[in-house]
């Protein structure tokens, strides 16, 4: 079956990258993992000899049928759900994780090969129902998992890196070349794994009202904390005293703080009533 470009197919060939993946996932005995764009099913075979269920959320309807098929035959002739894989004809962003959860009777384990073209939404996806998920192993672009697992101060950081680890810590495992895939992509692609455990609680932040103030604080690329608060539609004196309070310097930019230091700033801010009004978005950097 020929690949489709508009859906980012490149499907994974490569033997040893794939034993890689699911053994990153730890021991999956007995536990539900979804794998996202399951593709020509070749990561999910091997998670089928490791995990108790597969689900696995395949967008095209005819990578499904086929997959449906083959699985069905795996079965002994069963349908699909009668081995442990299941095929499910559907887009990412409309699945139900949390009642995938409650299904399995636990929290779920998530691996995939993310289509470039849409990676940003579905970890942001991802990250929305972090509270019943345990862990992911996930395969994008290169430039994207530089972006995820950053550190504050380094030349990658920034919303994406602190949407991520805020609902838990991201690691860089291994990075494959395009001929690894079928057909051969354009770029690099890295695999990480992503552990969660939102940390909103811990640092008192009402989850929706800090990410808001993320997407504030990091819209204008390579400005000032300031000019983004004030950008933002807050005043001067208030961005000063806020900033000062936080301990951070009046020259510093967003993507040179930690999560820690942008927690007290919003508090800060909070505070003094001074909380930015303006929604200034700018791309999932």
């Amino acid at each position: 079956m020929p690949p489709k470009p508009r859906l980012g197919q490149n499907f994974l060939r490569d033997p040893q990258a794939i034993r890689r993946i699911v053994a990153a996932l730890g021991d999956c005995a007995g536990r539900t993992v979804i794998e996202i764009g399951p593709g020509m099913g070749a990561i999910t075979r091997e998670l089928s000899a490791k995990a108790g269920k597969v689900l696995a959320l395949e967008v095209d309807p005819e990578l499904a049928a086929s997959l449906s098929t083959e699985f069905t035959a795996s079965a002994g002739g069963h349908t699909a759900t009668g081995s442990n894989v299941e095929i499910e004809t559907v887009d990412v962003l409309a699945f139900d994780f949390a009642a995938a959860s409650i299904a399995a009777g636990s929290r779920i384990i998530v691996a995939g090969n993310l289509p470039y073209y849409i990676t940003s939404p579905i970890l942001l996806k991802i990250a929305e129902n972090a509270a019943v998920l345990d862990r992911a192993v996930l395969m994008v672009q290169r430039e994207v998992a530089d972006r995820v697992t950053a550190a504050p101060g380094s030349r990658d950081y920034g919303l994406l890196s602190v949407t991520v680890q805020m609902h838990g810590p991201a690691e860089p495992l291994f990075t494959l070349p395009p001929s690894a895939f079928s057909p051969p992509p354009k770029v690099h692609s890295t695999v990480f794994r992503w552990r969660f455990a939102p940390r909103f609680a811990e640092l008192e932040v009402n989850r929706e009202e800090f990410l808001r103030f993320m997407r504030q604080v990091f819209a204008l690329k390579r400005k000032t904390l300031a000019n983004n608060l004030r950008a933002a539609g807050v005043e001067s004196a208030a961005a000063i005293a806020a900033l000062s309070s936080a301990g951070i310097d009046l020259k510093a930019r967003a993507e040179s703080q930690s999560i820690e230091a942008l927690v007290r700033l919003w508090k800060s801010l909070q505070k003094a009533g001074a909380t930015p009004s303006h929604e200034v978005v700018p791309a999932m950097q």
